[in-house]
């Protein structure tokens, strides 16, 4: 059924063995090493401590925290939550990039001690959204794991509504005037989920009644995933991972089972993961078992139901 998912998602990409990075990433991972070093020398002088000191306490030789300090040290994570407990610091705090800003330290300990009330506040005023309440309420996106039928269905009972109707990825694509493929491949994963936020901001500023297909893998990112949650009337398309890779190979798919055995338990994997971000919907249509023509109708009744009445949660299965 769904065509629009992205790259992310394909069971069938199996998993590499450890290579010799690339010039770039290498470079790349130096700095970082490096960053991470002054990180840990910074926090260490803050509490006034000696390498000699941190070395007693943590437990990591003091000629490993040395080679750590100046960049040369490819510290193990265990390795470092030693030396960041040893220092009364949480583990973040050491990761270069953590720390967006002076006062993130702050906050994040304030947001850690917040009713569930204030951090709903501080949400829509950091996301923009603090008009999210007064938002049409022909509003609505479609989640799911790739072959669910978001686009299948989506155009269907669009078409049905009057809707208009949008595939994410289409809009994405639209907008970068690149395919899914060559942005990950040009951008790599951060700069698509850059480019999926960019694009949804702009379809919550349309105008007019609307149905969205999302990809599956919009529940890796926290701030796009709120957006979703907070700007639209969100319904999960649920299907047992079985139709979901028989769907997918009706598409003309055949990589799915192209040389890997595993791919069926890597797609459970997945599924597996997200389904706790999908279960956050505000409800649930299950097309297993079910036609095309029989799940868009309950599609369209959920729809319906929701504008009638404005229910705060349905589930059609």
């Amino acid at each position: 059924m769904d065509r629009s998912d992205d790259v992310q998602e394909r069971p069938w990409a199996g998993a590499e063995g450890p290579q010799d990075a690339p010039p770039h990433a290498a470079d790349a991972e130096a700095e970082f090493l490096t960053a991470l070093g002054a990180r840990v020398r910074h926090l260490r002088a803050m509490r006034g401590m000696s390498r000699k000191v941190l070395s007693a306490t943590s437990g990591v030789s003091e000629r490993y925290i040395a080679q750590l300090e100046s960049g040369q040290g490819n510290v193990s994570i265990i390795l470092l939550r030693r030396v960041a407990l040893a220092s009364g610091a949480r583990l973040e705090d050491l990761i270069p990039g953590a720390d967006a800003t002076p006062d993130w330290p702050v906050i994040r300990d304030l947001l850690r001690g917040a009713s569930p009330e204030a951090v709903a506040q501080v949400k829509q005023v950091l996301s923009g959204n603090g008009a999210a309440n007064a938002r049409p309420a022909e509003r609505v996106a479609l989640i799911g794991l790739r072959g669910a039928g978001k686009s299948t269905l989506g155009r269907i009972v669009a078409e049905k509504l009057g809707w208009q109707f949008v595939e994410l990825n289409k809009e994405i694509e639209r907008d970068n005037g690149m395919s899914v493929p060559e942005i990950f491949a040009m951008y790599g994963q951060e700069g698509y989920r850059r480019f999926e936020q960019a694009a949804l901001r702009k379809l919550i500023a349309r105008d007019g009644p609307m149905l969205l297909a999302t990809g599956g893998g919009i529940v890796a990112e926290p701030v796009t995933f709120d957006l979703i949650l907070s700007s639209f009337y969100t319904i999960w398309l649920k299907a047992e991972p079985e139709e979901h890779m028989r769907r997918v190979r009706e598409q003309g798919d055949l990589r799915p089972m192209a040389g890997d055995a595993s791919a069926m338990q890597e797609l459970r994997a997945i599924l597996v993961s997200r389904e706790p971000f999908y279960a956050q919907a505000r409800a649930t249509v299950d097309t297993a078992d079910s036609s095309v023509e029989e799940a868009a109708e309950r599609l369209q009744a959920l729809i319906a139901a929701k504008l009638n009445y404005d229910e705060l949660a349905v589930s059609a299965s």
